[in-house]
């Protein structure tokens, strides 16, 4: 029995101890939002806004933004990989397997709340991609927003929506997602849960750390 109880505490004390739970609100203001809107020139921006540290696990808040797409007239196909490239989902479709959309984009281990801010857009989810690209795990947007991500053609049962100023969409890890037609433009929050705390500390410029 002796053996046993130090067996156990010496199993204990190799469990790493969990980061505090924080005891404070965090504030991110709808005029810092909009200045990181300003300070953006381009029809894209994908802006990590502030990764919180919640004690057994990670938030991320980031500002997305999307300019005109137009629906594609047929599905697309998987296009070669980049040199390089790590390749990721089956190299191709089941037999009888419905062809999908391109730009997909599958995340490992982060699940994705996508609050509509402003514009409208057609957003598909499901299917599985097929010949995928990781994206580069030493880009900005990998590393601070998204964590480990396969992107490319999918195959199968999607889903489609409009989604429009006030919508809010839940995308679970590991299901694709992408947009197939916008209008004007569409620009919303993602809110991201990171389980494994695999994304990097981050706080935007000018937002109260």
């Amino acid at each position: 029995m002796r053996n046993t109880i130090l067996s156990a505490i010496a199993l204990l004390a190799c469990v790493p101890a969990l980061a505090a739970e924080p005891t404070a609100a965090f504030d991110i203001t709808n005029a810092q939002i909009q200045e990181v809107l300003k300070k953006s020139t381009g029809a894209t921006l994908d802006q990590a806004l502030r990764t919180i540290d919640m004690g057994g696990y990670q938030l991320s808040v980031a500002i997305l933004k999307r300019g005109p797409l137009k629906p594609a007239a047929n599905p697309a196909t998987p296009r070669p990989r980049a040199a390089g490239a790590v390749p990721c989902g089956p190299e191709a479709a089941p037999a009888g397997a419905k062809p999908g959309p391109g730009g997909m984009l599958s995340h490992d281990h982060t699940a994705e709340t996508y609050i509509i801010l402003s514009g409208s857009g057609t957003l598909v989810t499901g299917g599985t991609i097929v010949s995928g690209s990781r994206l580069p795990l030493d880009g900005d947007v990998t590393k601070i927003m998204v964590g480990p991500t396969c992107s490319g053609v999918v195959s199968g049962e999607v889903v489609t929506r409009k989604l429009v100023a006030g919508d809010v969409s839940v995308i679970p890890a590991g299901v694709p997602h992408g947009w197939t037609e916008i209008e004007s433009g569409v620009t919303y929050l993602s809110i991201r849960p990171d389980p494994k705390k695999i994304l990097q500390p981050y706080t935007y410029p000018g937002i109260k750390p």
